[in-house]
């Protein structure tokens, strides 16, 4: 496994997700005085949007530092899997957040529409949506430099503000400029369709995650490993199996050796091919390698036949 000092390493990625939490505070203030002097629907669902990323972005901040803790004698495993609960309770937030501007578009609707004070909301929405981009794009790009799908949802969730905080200041001119206030409406609706959208992407990666549902560019990455492994004295391998939590890669598999070849000869080639799978991803990466017998391999199995109750071991790979 990697050595890497974890408190310093992500520095970048806590200076991010901080930064997001502060702008999310700036962002929400600037909506909730935009909405209050307009009393636009529009700017109501936007800062409504604002409340909900507040609390995401707490939850995000939250899981991070959590996933940062290394493992103990309850999780073995440490605490890295928290990433697809945090994405998972942020998209799942993301969706409340739709349904809430759903709502608030039609009761307007009922009750009548009377927007007041264009002008200025629109400067102050404008103001919101320049600290979302600029906030949202650098979140954005330091979770993928430092490969933290958890950094990245929070960045591609601020930048959903953008789009529509730009949604409200499109229907705030155009009523300005035409009169029509049903446009307030029509936006408020497309703003809760896009950012739905959105909330999916985040619900299917953290299902995906929590599902340990194979990562293609892993797979393909491992099996390029082994199949340019030179070493004549190793025969085969099977039972690949991976899964990968936040920044580190979960690797078994079983290695097949000529069965001449000594114990102390076997464990210097797996060792050398666990270094070479772990240098080919991206990830920090524990390789668990068992060694085998080529001819005695099905003889030695035999002992395992029966062991689980329900599944055989074949079906686990």
């Amino acid at each position: 496994m990697k050595n890497k000092n974890r408190s310093t390493d992500h520095s970048p990625v806590r200076a991010a997700l901080l930064i997001s939490l502060g702008a999310s505070c700036i962002s929400l203030a600037l909506k909730v005085a935009a909405y209050v002097l307009t009393s636009s629907t529009a700017a109501l669902s936007d800062a409504a949007e604002s409340v909900v990323h507040l609390f995401a972005v707490l939850f995000v901040v939250y899981g991070y530092y959590l996933s940062r803790k290394p493992a103990d004698e309850d999780h073995h495993y440490g605490h890295e899997r928290v990433e697809f609960f945090s994405v998972g309770a942020e998209g799942a937030i993301i969706v409340i957040a739709g349904l809430t501007i759903i709502y608030n578009a039609f009761e307007s609707a009922i009750l009548g529409i009377e927007i007041v004070n264009i002008g200025t909301g629109m400067i102050l929405m404008g103001a919101a949506a320049l600290v979302n981009l600029v906030v949202g794009l650098y979140v954005t790009r330091v979770g993928r430099r430092e490969n933290s799908m958890i950094t990245v949802s929070n960045g591609k969730h601020t930048l959903t503000d953008v789009w529509t905080s730009g949604g409200v200041l499109l229907a705030l001119a155009l009523i300005e400029l035409t009169g029509w206030l049903f446009l307030d409406i029509v936006v408020s609706l497309l703003i809760a369709g896009y950012i739905i959208r959105e909330a999916y992407t985040l619900l299917r990666y953290s299902v995906r995650g929590l599902m340990d549902t194979r990562n293609p560019d892993v797979d393909r990455a491992l099996k390029s490993v082994l199949a340019d492994e030179p070493s004549s004295r190793i025969k085969g391998w099977h039972h690949l199996r991976h899964r990968t939590s936040g920044g580190t890669t979960w690797v078994e598999l079983h290695l097949v050796f000529e069965d001449d070849i000594s114990l102390e000869a076997a464990h210097d080639h797996a060792t050398r091919l666990e270094r070479k799978l772990i240098d080919a991803l991206k990830t920090d990466a524990v390789v668990t390698i068992h060694l085998e017998p080529d001819e005695a391999h099905d003889e030695s199995h035999k002992v395992l036949k029966g062991a689980n109750r329900g599944v055989d071991l074949d079906d686990f790979a």
